[in-house]
């Protein structure tokens, strides 16, 4: 080849248009009984808003439609002069297993019904204008999203697939997609400010502090932060009076923290003491500080359960063996359960990165970092725990801004409690210059909007996990239920990282 040739030849492929098919995401849906991962695949619209067509095929397990809708997705990513019109998704393969099922979904998430509970679920959330499903046995799914409408969103309109609505020509021409009641719910929610959310969930929670612990005390600490003094120190009174405290376990020293947001809000002294002698179960009768706070059961929930409190009780009381014993608590429970990839295992008895249990340390050393001051010698170490941890956080968000049940394996739910506190923890991260912002602002913004559409105007959450304790292994972790409705726990989470993120105080 001569030189004239080649440099004749190489300008003409660089004078060639240069083009870049659109992103493909991937999304894990959830898992089936076999634990066989149902996957869901997103190519955006070239600009947004846009309406959002999701194609549903394999209901009865794996067909000749996936093949089908894989090679519309491939052709739909490589247009190269028209404009993507609509947000497309494909379910290519939704019961992989062909387990039995039907619709609406009967029994317990994840438990009973796995793929039922995981495909209303997930669809639900988000929200499309339109199903296109295939043919065949579809266990009453067409008919309940149509009528009944779908995982507490609204209905939405089905086709049946065919050549016709399986086509390039059909996406193109679907600009004017109407939208449906489902995405008009979802559009309601997520328009919803930080304060605004914070205010309707403070209508319906934080009103009951007859056990005095962390779960119920979310709410109530929540209440106070939006200025219902008056209305939270009623509600608080009998302790305030002569009704003494019994911290019996871990989740009532953690629902003491209520006092001490109160006595630092008012002056409280009676408040402070109730604060005070829960930390001081820290500490022996001679005031030496013990190996590790009490009652931490071996469990990752104590990073929120103790260090905040005592944080606290030292900066109300100037008393430096609080910031102590914090320190101490910290490095106990880290030598104990922090894996090798930075993520932290629920409890020696097994080795999983259960969603709550990498939430409260998130949360607990956001709070603890919040009240322990910076001269102190403990700062630095426990910063850099809280930075590493929320690096290691960092890959396992998912593609809408979730966390899920177990952190880091694909398919189980994604799990709202545990995005909500990881969820503060970036925001105060961000605000008080722990995190960059340039690193996690954008996770923060994705992790407000997953949040606040799984949240109804009702006080209903998607996919809280119950309340769990030690597991002994990963099933028993990836089976706990995952509630759909009204939840004491969601509800105290979620209304504190929308008070977050309303930058209130």
């Amino acid at each position: 080849m001569s030189k004239y040739f080649f440099l004749t030849f190489l300008s003409s492929l660089l004078l060639q248009p240069l083009f870049v098919s659109a992103q493909i995401f991937d999304w894990e849906v959830g898992l089936t009984a076999d634990r066989t991962v149902i996957r869901a695949q997103r190519i955006g619209a070239t600009a947004q808003p846009a309406p959002t067509i999701l194609y549903l095929a394999g209901l009865n397990g794996a067909s000749g439609a996936a093949d089908q809708l894989q090679s519309l997705l491939q052709r739909y990513a490589q247009l190269e002069t028209q404009a993507r019109p609509v947000n497309l998704i494909i379910i290519g393969v939704a019961n992989p297993d062909n387990e039995a099922f039907s619709f609406p979904p009967q029994g317990d998430a994840y438990i009973e019904n796995p793929v039922a509970h995981a495909l209303w679920r997930w669809i639900g959330t988000h929200a499309p204008d339109l199903i296109i499903v295939e043919n065949g046995d579809d266990s009453g799914f067409a008919t309940a999203v149509q009528t009944e409408g779908i995982a507490g969103f609204g209905q939405l309109p089905v086709q049946l697939l065919s050549a016709t609505n399986a086509s390039l020509d059909y996406l193109l021409d679907s600009s004017a997609l109407p939208t449906s009641p489902a995405r008009v719910e979802f559009n309601r929610r997520i328009s919803r400010t930080p304060q605004q959310l914070a205010a309707q969930l403070a209508e319906s929670y934080g009103y009951d502090f007859s056990t005095p612990a962390y779960v119920p005390g979310m709410s109530v600490i929540g209440r106070l932060r939006l200025g219902a003094t008056e209305a939270v120190a009623e509600l608080i009174s009998d302790y305030l009076g002569d009704v003494q405290v019994a911290v019996s376990n871990a989740s009532v020293m953690a629902g003491q923290l209520v006092f001490a947001e109160f006595a630092e809000r008012t002056g409280s002294a009676v408040a402070l003491q109730l604060a005070i002698a829960a930390a001081d179960l820290a500490f022996d009768a001679q005031g030496n500080p013990l190996e590790v706070a009490p009652m931490h059961n071996e469990m990752s929930d104590a990073f929120f359960m103790a260090t905040p409190l005592l944080t606290k009780v030292g900066k109300l009381t100037g008393d430096p063996k609080y910031f102590e014993m914090a320190a101490r608590h910290v490095n106990y429970m880290r030598n104990l359960l922090l894996r090798d990839n930075g993520l932290y295992r629920h409890s020696p008895e097994a080795d999983v990165a259960w969603s709550r249990g990498n939430g409260f340390p998130a949360l607990g050393l956001a709070l603890t970092l919040s009240d322990l001051p910076q001269s102190h010698p403990a700062y630095g170490s426990i910063l850099d725990a809280f930075v590493n941890h929320l690096q290691a956080l960092r890959p396992h968000q998912d593609e809408d801004g979730m966390w899920h049940e177990v952190i880091d394996y694909p398919g189980s739910f994604a799990e709202i409690t545990s995005t909500a506190m990881i969820g503060i923890a970036m925001k105060r991260g961000i605000d008080r210059g722990w995190l960059p912002a340039n690193v996690y602002q954008a996770m923060l913004d994705k992790s407000w909007r997953a949040v606040s559409s799984r949240t109804s105007f009702d006080g209903e959450f998607i996919n809280a996990c119950t309340s769990t304790g030690k597991m002994t292994s990963l099933d028993a972790y990836l089976d706990r239920l995952a509630i759909f409705g009204r939840d004491d726990r969601a509800g105290g989470m979620v209304m504190n990282f929308a008070i977050e993120m309303a930058g209130i105080k």
